[in-house]
Protein backbone atom coordinates (compact mmCIF):
# COMPACT_ATOMS: atom_id res chain seq x y z
CA UNK A 1 0.00 0.00 0.00
CA UNK A 2 1.22 3.27 -0.73
CA UNK A 3 1.65 5.95 2.10
CA UNK A 4 0.09 9.36 1.72
CA UNK A 5 2.92 10.95 3.87
CA UNK A 6 5.40 13.75 2.28
CA UNK A 7 8.92 11.81 1.13
CA UNK A 8 11.78 12.79 3.76
CA UNK A 9 12.99 16.42 2.85
CA UNK A 10 9.84 17.26 0.41
CA UNK A 11 8.32 20.78 1.32
CA UNK A 12 4.71 20.47 2.82
CA UNK A 13 2.04 21.17 0.49
CA UNK A 14 -1.28 22.81 2.55
CA UNK A 15 -3.96 23.65 -0.24
CA UNK A 16 -6.60 24.07 3.06
CA UNK A 17 -5.03 26.99 3.92
CA UNK A 18 -5.72 29.09 0.55
CA UNK A 19 -8.72 31.06 0.92
CA UNK A 20 -11.73 30.40 -1.25
CA UNK A 21 -12.37 31.94 -4.62
CA UNK A 22 -15.81 33.73 -2.83
CA UNK A 23 -13.27 34.99 0.12
CA UNK A 24 -10.65 36.47 -2.00
CA UNK A 25 -12.93 38.48 -4.15
CA UNK A 26 -14.69 39.39 -1.04
CA UNK A 27 -11.29 41.19 -0.26
CA UNK A 28 -10.63 41.94 -3.68
CA UNK A 29 -14.02 44.48 -3.51
CA UNK A 30 -13.16 45.82 -0.11
CA UNK A 31 -9.70 46.99 -1.16
CA UNK A 32 -10.84 47.98 -4.49
CA UNK A 33 -14.13 49.03 -4.27
CA UNK A 34 -14.16 50.73 -8.26
CA UNK A 35 -14.04 47.09 -9.57
CA UNK A 36 -16.98 45.20 -10.89
CA UNK A 37 -18.51 41.94 -9.22
CA UNK A 38 -17.52 40.42 -12.27
CA UNK A 39 -13.87 41.41 -12.54
CA UNK A 40 -13.08 41.13 -8.73
CA UNK A 41 -14.13 37.64 -9.10
CA UNK A 42 -12.31 36.83 -12.20
CA UNK A 43 -8.98 38.30 -10.68
CA UNK A 44 -9.70 36.18 -7.32
CA UNK A 45 -10.12 32.92 -9.49
CA UNK A 46 -6.50 33.58 -11.56
CA UNK A 47 -4.87 34.41 -8.72
CA UNK A 48 -6.02 31.70 -6.71
CA UNK A 49 -4.88 29.30 -9.30
CA UNK A 50 -1.63 31.13 -9.28
CA UNK A 51 -1.46 30.98 -5.87
CA UNK A 52 -2.52 26.48 -6.19
CA UNK A 53 0.35 26.00 -8.57
CA UNK A 54 2.60 28.09 -5.96
CA UNK A 55 2.10 25.68 -3.18
CA UNK A 56 1.55 22.54 -5.78
CA UNK A 57 5.73 23.54 -6.39
CA UNK A 58 6.36 23.95 -2.88
CA UNK A 59 5.53 27.73 -1.52
CA UNK A 60 3.47 28.46 1.29
CA UNK A 61 0.28 29.86 0.47
CA UNK A 62 0.20 34.14 0.87
CA UNK A 63 -2.42 35.35 3.61
CA UNK A 64 -5.70 36.49 2.39
CA UNK A 65 -5.15 39.77 2.36
CA UNK A 66 -1.83 39.35 -0.03
CA UNK A 67 -3.71 37.23 -2.27
CA UNK A 68 -6.80 39.88 -2.39
CA UNK A 69 -3.82 42.76 -3.01
CA UNK A 70 -2.25 40.73 -6.04
CA UNK A 71 -6.14 39.50 -7.42
CA UNK A 72 -6.69 43.72 -7.23
CA UNK A 73 -3.38 44.83 -8.84
CA UNK A 74 -4.55 41.95 -11.80
CA UNK A 75 -7.81 43.85 -11.80
CA UNK A 76 -6.35 47.06 -12.80
CA UNK A 77 -3.64 46.04 -14.77
CA UNK A 78 -6.70 44.81 -16.99
CA UNK A 79 -8.21 47.96 -16.85
CA UNK A 80 -5.49 50.42 -17.37
CA UNK A 81 -4.65 51.92 -21.09
CA UNK A 82 -1.94 50.02 -23.12
CA UNK A 83 0.18 50.06 -24.84
CA UNK A 84 1.67 52.59 -22.42
CA UNK A 85 4.22 55.31 -24.01
CA UNK A 86 7.98 54.61 -22.90
CA UNK A 87 11.38 56.22 -24.08
CA UNK A 88 13.52 55.10 -26.21
CA UNK A 89 16.92 55.38 -25.41
CA UNK A 90 17.99 51.75 -26.93
CA UNK A 91 19.74 53.76 -30.17
CA UNK A 92 17.90 51.48 -32.24
CA UNK A 93 15.54 54.06 -34.32
CA UNK A 94 13.10 51.98 -35.70
CA UNK A 95 12.43 49.34 -32.75
CA UNK A 96 9.83 46.86 -33.50
CA UNK A 97 8.98 46.10 -30.02
CA UNK A 98 8.88 49.31 -29.38
CA UNK A 99 6.24 50.44 -31.70
CA UNK A 100 8.70 50.84 -34.57
CA UNK A 101 8.53 54.64 -36.06
CA UNK A 102 6.93 57.64 -34.06
CA UNK A 103 4.54 59.87 -35.71
CA UNK A 104 5.09 63.49 -36.64
CA UNK A 105 3.06 66.10 -35.45
CA UNK A 106 1.20 66.35 -37.84
CA UNK A 107 0.52 62.90 -38.56
CA UNK A 108 -0.48 62.82 -34.69
CA UNK A 109 -3.06 65.90 -35.52
CA UNK A 110 -4.31 64.05 -38.73
CA UNK A 111 -4.69 60.43 -36.17
CA UNK A 112 -6.47 62.00 -33.62
CA UNK A 113 -8.79 64.56 -36.16
CA UNK A 114 -9.54 61.27 -37.72
CA UNK A 115 -10.11 59.23 -34.85
CA UNK A 116 -12.13 61.47 -32.40
CA UNK A 117 -15.09 61.73 -34.70
CA UNK A 118 -17.25 60.96 -37.72
CA UNK A 119 -14.67 61.58 -40.86
CA UNK A 120 -15.17 61.43 -44.59
CA UNK A 121 -13.70 58.19 -44.55
CA UNK A 122 -15.96 56.58 -47.49
CA UNK A 123 -17.84 59.86 -48.43
CA UNK A 124 -17.24 61.55 -51.26
CA UNK A 125 -18.14 65.13 -50.25
CA UNK A 126 -18.78 67.37 -53.62
CA UNK A 127 -21.06 64.60 -55.07
CA UNK A 128 -22.52 63.83 -51.94
CA UNK A 129 -22.56 60.42 -52.45
CA UNK A 130 -20.12 56.97 -51.28
CA UNK A 131 -16.72 56.78 -52.02
CA UNK A 132 -13.79 55.01 -51.59
CA UNK A 133 -11.05 55.46 -48.66
CA UNK A 134 -7.91 54.51 -50.78
CA UNK A 135 -9.08 57.61 -52.78
CA UNK A 136 -7.93 59.54 -49.69
CA UNK A 137 -4.31 58.10 -50.25
CA UNK A 138 -3.81 56.60 -53.37
CA UNK A 139 -2.79 59.75 -54.65
CA UNK A 140 -0.11 60.84 -52.66
CA UNK A 141 1.72 57.43 -53.14
CA UNK A 142 1.25 58.27 -56.71
CA UNK A 143 3.15 61.43 -56.20
CA UNK A 144 5.65 60.35 -54.06
CA UNK A 145 7.26 57.09 -55.82
CA UNK A 146 6.35 58.04 -59.45
CA UNK A 147 4.14 54.92 -59.84
CA UNK A 148 1.11 54.45 -62.12
CA UNK A 149 -0.80 53.58 -59.63
CA UNK A 150 -1.18 52.55 -56.04
CA UNK A 151 -2.77 50.49 -52.78
CA UNK A 152 -2.73 50.38 -49.62
CA UNK A 153 -3.19 47.21 -46.84
CA UNK A 154 -2.64 46.74 -43.36
CA UNK A 155 1.17 46.02 -43.38
CA UNK A 156 3.71 44.70 -46.10
CA UNK A 157 3.42 41.06 -45.30
CA UNK A 158 -0.04 41.77 -46.56
CA UNK A 159 0.80 43.07 -49.40
CA UNK A 160 3.04 40.35 -50.04
CA UNK A 161 0.52 38.31 -50.11
CA UNK A 162 -2.06 39.97 -51.71
CA UNK A 163 0.22 40.15 -54.96
CA UNK A 164 1.13 36.60 -54.95
CA UNK A 165 -2.68 35.64 -54.31
CA UNK A 166 -3.46 38.15 -57.16
CA UNK A 167 -1.39 36.57 -60.53
CA UNK A 168 -0.05 33.13 -58.84
CA UNK A 169 -2.46 31.47 -56.59
CA UNK A 170 -2.22 27.62 -57.68
CA UNK A 171 0.85 28.31 -59.53
CA UNK A 172 5.20 28.66 -59.35
CA UNK A 173 6.65 31.72 -57.83
CA UNK A 174 10.54 31.59 -58.84
CA UNK A 175 12.77 33.26 -55.69
CA UNK A 176 16.30 33.13 -55.09
CA UNK A 177 17.41 30.46 -52.09
CA UNK A 178 19.02 33.27 -50.24
CA UNK A 179 16.20 35.27 -50.41
CA UNK A 180 13.70 32.98 -48.79
CA UNK A 181 14.11 34.94 -45.61
CA UNK A 182 12.77 34.93 -42.01
CA UNK A 183 10.95 38.05 -40.87
CA UNK A 184 9.74 39.48 -38.03
CA UNK A 185 7.81 37.58 -35.60
CA UNK A 186 9.15 34.22 -36.88
CA UNK A 187 6.97 35.57 -40.25
CA UNK A 188 9.27 33.60 -43.44
CA UNK A 189 8.84 34.10 -47.31
CA UNK A 190 7.84 30.26 -47.99
CA UNK A 191 4.88 30.87 -45.62
CA UNK A 192 3.63 33.66 -47.17
CA UNK A 193 3.77 31.97 -50.52
CA UNK A 194 2.14 29.08 -48.98
CA UNK A 195 -0.98 31.19 -47.77
CA UNK A 196 -1.35 33.16 -50.74
CA UNK A 197 -2.02 29.37 -52.75
CA UNK A 198 1.35 29.97 -54.74
CA UNK A 199 4.47 27.56 -55.13
CA UNK A 200 7.43 28.24 -54.47
CA UNK A 201 10.47 27.19 -56.72
CA UNK A 202 13.75 27.87 -55.28
CA UNK A 203 16.47 29.10 -57.92
CA UNK A 204 20.37 29.64 -57.33
CA UNK A 205 22.21 28.66 -54.19
CA UNK A 206 22.16 30.26 -50.71
CA UNK A 207 24.94 32.78 -52.01
CA UNK A 208 25.26 33.21 -55.56
CA UNK A 209 21.77 33.44 -58.17
CA UNK A 210 22.66 33.85 -61.92
CA UNK A 211 20.09 35.25 -64.83
CA UNK A 212 20.33 32.14 -66.42
CA UNK A 213 19.00 30.09 -62.80
CA UNK A 214 16.01 32.26 -63.23
CA UNK A 215 15.72 31.70 -67.13
CA UNK A 216 16.36 27.70 -66.21
CA UNK A 217 14.15 27.77 -63.73
CA UNK A 218 10.97 29.15 -66.15
CA UNK A 219 8.10 26.30 -67.01
CA UNK A 220 4.61 26.31 -67.68
CA UNK A 221 3.75 26.53 -64.10
CA UNK A 222 5.63 29.72 -63.71
CA UNK A 223 3.25 32.87 -62.86
CA UNK A 224 5.73 35.33 -61.13
CA UNK A 225 9.48 35.99 -60.25
CA UNK A 226 9.38 37.28 -56.44
CA UNK A 227 12.49 39.19 -55.39
CA UNK A 228 12.94 40.04 -52.15
CA UNK A 229 14.85 42.72 -50.67
CA UNK A 230 17.28 41.18 -47.69
CA UNK A 231 16.70 43.99 -45.36
CA UNK A 232 17.14 42.32 -41.51
CA UNK A 233 20.57 40.17 -42.89
CA UNK A 234 23.36 40.59 -44.90
CA UNK A 235 25.38 37.95 -46.90
CA UNK A 236 28.85 39.05 -47.84
CA UNK A 237 31.93 37.50 -49.21
CA UNK A 238 31.07 34.89 -52.47
CA UNK A 239 28.04 36.37 -53.34
CA UNK A 240 26.09 37.17 -56.61
CA UNK A 241 22.66 38.19 -57.57
CA UNK A 242 21.46 39.47 -61.06
CA UNK A 243 20.56 43.13 -62.18
CA UNK A 244 17.32 44.01 -61.20
CA UNK A 245 16.38 45.31 -64.81
CA UNK A 246 17.93 42.14 -66.49
CA UNK A 247 15.28 40.13 -63.99
CA UNK A 248 12.11 42.44 -65.36
CA UNK A 249 13.14 41.52 -68.71
CA UNK A 250 13.96 38.22 -68.52
CA UNK A 251 10.19 38.00 -66.52
CA UNK A 252 8.58 40.11 -68.81
CA UNK A 253 10.27 37.99 -72.25
CA UNK A 254 8.64 35.19 -70.78
CA UNK A 255 5.00 36.29 -70.01
CA UNK A 256 5.53 36.61 -66.15
CA UNK A 257 4.94 38.98 -63.48
CA UNK A 258 8.30 40.15 -61.53
CA UNK A 259 7.13 41.40 -57.61
CA UNK A 260 10.25 43.42 -55.59
CA UNK A 261 9.15 43.25 -51.82
CA UNK A 262 11.85 45.96 -50.54
CA UNK A 263 10.57 45.72 -46.76
CA UNK A 264 11.65 48.40 -45.12
CA UNK A 265 11.60 51.11 -48.46
CA UNK A 266 12.42 53.99 -48.69
CA UNK A 267 12.03 57.27 -50.65
CA UNK A 268 15.41 59.54 -49.51
CA UNK A 269 18.51 57.99 -50.02
CA UNK A 270 19.88 56.77 -46.64
CA UNK A 271 23.47 57.19 -47.68
CA UNK A 272 23.53 60.95 -48.02
CA UNK A 273 23.52 60.23 -44.10
CA UNK A 274 26.36 57.64 -43.48
CA UNK A 275 24.69 54.63 -44.34
CA UNK A 276 24.69 51.72 -46.54
CA UNK A 277 22.39 52.91 -49.42
CA UNK A 278 18.77 50.67 -49.22
CA UNK A 279 16.79 50.54 -52.43
CA UNK A 280 14.69 53.27 -53.37
CA UNK A 281 11.23 52.44 -54.66
CA UNK A 282 11.71 54.94 -57.28
CA UNK A 283 14.22 53.08 -58.26
CA UNK A 284 12.44 49.62 -58.15
CA UNK A 285 9.71 50.96 -60.32
CA UNK A 286 12.23 52.23 -62.96
CA UNK A 287 14.16 49.36 -62.98
CA UNK A 288 10.79 47.39 -64.06
CA UNK A 289 8.59 45.73 -61.79
CA UNK A 290 5.33 45.38 -62.32
CA UNK A 291 4.57 45.38 -58.60
CA UNK A 292 6.65 46.99 -55.73
CA UNK A 293 5.74 46.28 -52.03
CA UNK A 294 7.19 48.10 -48.43
CA UNK A 295 6.51 49.35 -45.19
CA UNK A 296 4.67 52.59 -44.26
CA UNK A 297 6.35 52.20 -40.55
CA UNK A 298 9.74 51.78 -41.12
CA UNK A 299 12.30 54.10 -43.28
CA UNK A 300 9.01 55.62 -44.30
CA UNK A 301 8.33 57.11 -41.18
CA UNK A 302 4.51 56.74 -40.75
CA UNK A 303 2.09 54.02 -39.63
CA UNK A 304 1.58 50.27 -39.31
CA UNK A 305 0.76 49.77 -43.20
CA UNK A 306 1.90 47.65 -46.29
CA UNK A 307 1.99 49.81 -49.64
CA UNK A 308 1.70 48.23 -53.11
CA UNK A 309 2.78 50.68 -55.88
CA UNK A 310 3.57 49.82 -59.94
CA UNK A 311 1.29 49.60 -63.11
CA UNK A 312 -1.80 50.40 -63.58
CA UNK A 313 -2.75 46.73 -64.87
CA UNK A 314 -1.43 45.24 -62.09
CA UNK A 315 -2.54 47.37 -58.96
CA UNK A 316 -5.97 47.37 -60.53
CA UNK A 317 -6.01 43.53 -60.16
CA UNK A 318 -4.69 43.15 -56.62
CA UNK A 319 -7.28 46.09 -55.76
CA UNK A 320 -10.04 43.53 -57.14
CA UNK A 321 -9.26 40.31 -55.29
CA UNK A 322 -11.53 39.93 -52.28
CA UNK A 323 -8.93 39.10 -49.97
CA UNK A 324 -7.78 43.34 -50.64
CA UNK A 325 -10.96 44.22 -48.06
CA UNK A 326 -9.76 41.72 -45.36
CA UNK A 327 -6.37 43.62 -45.54
CA UNK A 328 -7.64 47.07 -46.01
CA UNK A 329 -6.52 49.99 -43.45
CA UNK A 330 -8.56 51.55 -41.22
CA UNK A 331 -9.19 55.72 -40.81
CA UNK A 332 -6.56 56.21 -38.54
CA UNK A 333 -4.01 54.69 -40.19
CA UNK A 334 -4.80 56.32 -43.57
CA UNK A 335 -4.98 59.48 -41.87
CA UNK A 336 -1.27 59.22 -40.34
CA UNK A 337 0.28 57.88 -43.75
CA UNK A 338 -1.27 60.73 -45.78
CA UNK A 339 -0.09 63.12 -43.81
CA UNK A 340 3.60 61.76 -43.35
CA UNK A 341 3.42 61.25 -47.17
CA UNK A 342 2.62 65.19 -47.23
CA UNK A 343 5.55 65.56 -45.80
CA UNK A 344 7.80 64.03 -48.69
CA UNK A 345 5.77 66.30 -50.94
CA UNK A 346 6.50 69.33 -49.42
CA UNK A 347 10.44 68.93 -49.24
CA UNK A 348 10.11 68.19 -45.13
CA UNK A 349 10.33 64.86 -44.53
CA UNK A 350 14.11 65.22 -42.72
CA UNK A 351 13.15 67.80 -40.79
CA UNK A 352 9.44 66.87 -39.74
CA UNK A 353 9.48 63.22 -39.64
CA UNK A 354 10.98 61.89 -36.42
CA UNK A 355 12.94 58.89 -37.71
CA UNK A 356 14.55 61.00 -40.42
CA UNK A 357 15.55 63.99 -37.72
CA UNK A 358 16.97 60.57 -35.95
CA UNK A 359 19.24 59.36 -39.08
CA UNK A 360 20.17 63.08 -39.51
CA UNK A 361 21.07 63.86 -36.62
CA UNK A 362 25.18 65.02 -36.05
CA UNK A 363 27.27 63.17 -33.80
CA UNK A 364 28.91 66.80 -32.47
CA UNK A 365 24.83 67.88 -31.84
CA UNK A 366 23.96 64.33 -29.93
CA UNK A 367 27.10 64.89 -27.59
CA UNK A 368 25.73 67.81 -26.50
CA UNK A 369 22.40 67.78 -25.95
CA UNK A 370 23.35 64.46 -23.47
CA UNK A 371 26.02 66.81 -21.90
CA UNK A 372 23.26 68.96 -20.91
CA UNK A 373 20.59 66.41 -20.06
CA UNK A 374 23.51 64.81 -17.96
CA UNK A 375 24.13 68.30 -16.36
CA UNK A 376 20.38 68.99 -15.55
CA UNK A 377 20.33 66.07 -13.24
CA UNK A 378 23.23 65.93 -10.79
CA UNK A 379 22.16 64.18 -8.36
CA UNK A 380 22.22 61.19 -10.96
CA UNK A 381 25.99 59.82 -11.58
CA UNK A 382 26.11 59.92 -15.17
CA UNK A 383 28.06 60.70 -18.05
CA UNK A 384 28.33 61.43 -21.25
CA UNK A 385 30.04 58.37 -23.64
CA UNK A 386 30.25 57.88 -27.13
CA UNK A 387 28.45 54.66 -28.81
CA UNK A 388 26.71 53.56 -31.68
CA UNK A 389 23.14 53.66 -32.91
CA UNK A 390 21.29 51.05 -35.24
CA UNK A 391 18.66 51.76 -37.55
CA UNK A 392 16.46 48.96 -37.17
CA UNK A 393 13.29 47.17 -38.37
CA UNK A 394 14.88 45.23 -40.81
CA UNK A 395 16.96 47.68 -42.05
CA UNK A 396 20.80 48.27 -42.99
CA UNK A 397 22.01 45.45 -41.48
CA UNK A 398 24.95 45.29 -39.25
CA UNK A 399 25.23 49.51 -39.97
CA UNK A 400 25.10 51.44 -37.23
CA UNK A 401 25.19 55.39 -36.44
CA UNK A 402 27.85 57.18 -34.00
CA UNK A 403 26.10 58.44 -31.51
CA UNK A 404 26.41 59.86 -27.37
CA UNK A 405 24.59 58.21 -24.55
CA UNK A 406 24.20 58.90 -20.93
CA UNK A 407 25.66 55.74 -19.17
CA UNK A 408 24.54 55.56 -15.55
CA UNK A 409 27.36 54.73 -12.80
CA UNK A 410 27.37 51.14 -11.13
CA UNK A 411 27.03 53.14 -7.75
CA UNK A 412 23.33 52.96 -8.55
CA UNK A 413 23.12 49.15 -8.56
CA UNK A 414 23.41 46.58 -10.57
CA UNK A 415 23.11 47.10 -14.42
CA UNK A 416 19.50 44.59 -14.51
CA UNK A 417 18.55 46.65 -11.50
CA UNK A 418 18.88 50.39 -12.59
CA UNK A 419 17.43 49.22 -15.64
CA UNK A 420 14.33 47.34 -13.84
CA UNK A 421 14.14 50.60 -11.60
CA UNK A 422 13.79 52.78 -15.01
CA UNK A 423 11.28 50.63 -16.18
CA UNK A 424 9.23 51.39 -13.53
CA UNK A 425 9.43 54.76 -13.84
CA UNK A 426 6.04 56.88 -14.46
CA UNK A 427 6.72 57.20 -18.19
CA UNK A 428 8.86 53.97 -18.82
CA UNK A 429 12.78 54.17 -19.69
CA UNK A 430 14.16 51.37 -21.91
CA UNK A 431 17.65 51.68 -22.12
CA UNK A 432 20.31 48.91 -23.06
CA UNK A 433 23.56 47.61 -21.04
CA UNK A 434 27.05 47.50 -22.36
CA UNK A 435 29.76 46.17 -20.04
CA UNK A 436 27.16 45.72 -17.11
CA UNK A 437 26.57 49.22 -17.67
CA UNK A 438 23.13 50.66 -18.69
CA UNK A 439 23.70 53.17 -21.40
CA UNK A 440 20.96 55.88 -22.50
CA UNK A 441 21.51 56.85 -25.92
CA UNK A 442 20.02 60.17 -26.76
CA UNK A 443 19.81 59.72 -30.73
CA UNK A 444 16.60 57.65 -30.18
CA UNK A 445 14.82 59.97 -27.09
CA UNK A 446 12.55 62.47 -28.69
CA UNK A 447 12.67 65.94 -27.35
CA UNK A 448 9.49 65.25 -25.99
CA UNK A 449 10.20 62.80 -23.95
CA UNK A 450 13.83 64.72 -22.17
CA UNK A 451 11.74 65.59 -19.14
CA UNK A 452 10.35 62.25 -18.46
CA UNK A 453 13.97 60.59 -19.09
CA UNK A 454 15.52 62.97 -16.86
CA UNK A 455 12.89 62.76 -13.92
CA UNK A 456 13.59 58.84 -13.90
CA UNK A 457 17.37 59.46 -13.75
CA UNK A 458 16.71 62.34 -10.76
CA UNK A 459 14.36 59.27 -8.91
CA UNK A 460 17.49 57.05 -8.85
Amino acid sequence: MRSSAPEPGAPARDFRAIPSVDRVAQAVEAQAPELSRRLAVDAARAEVDHVRGAVAAGARAPALRGIAAAAALRARTLLADAPVPVVNATGVIVHTNLGRAPLSDRALAAVRAAAAGYSSLEYDLPTGRRGSRFDHVTEVVRQVTGAEAALVVNNNAAAVLLALETFARGREVLAARGEAVEIGGGFRIPEILDASGAVLRDVGTTNRTRLADYAAAIGPATAAVLRVHRSNFALVGFTESPDARALADLAHANGLRLIDDLGSGTLLDTSAYGLAREPLVGEALRNGADVVTFSGDKLLGGPQAGVLVGSADAIAAIAARPLTRALRPDKMTIAGLRATLGHYLRGEAVEQIPVWQMLAARPADLRARAARMAAACPSASVRVVDTQAAVGGGSLPGRTLPSAALEIDRRHGSADEVARRLRQAPRPVIGRIHADQVRLDVRTVLPRDEQPLLDALRAL
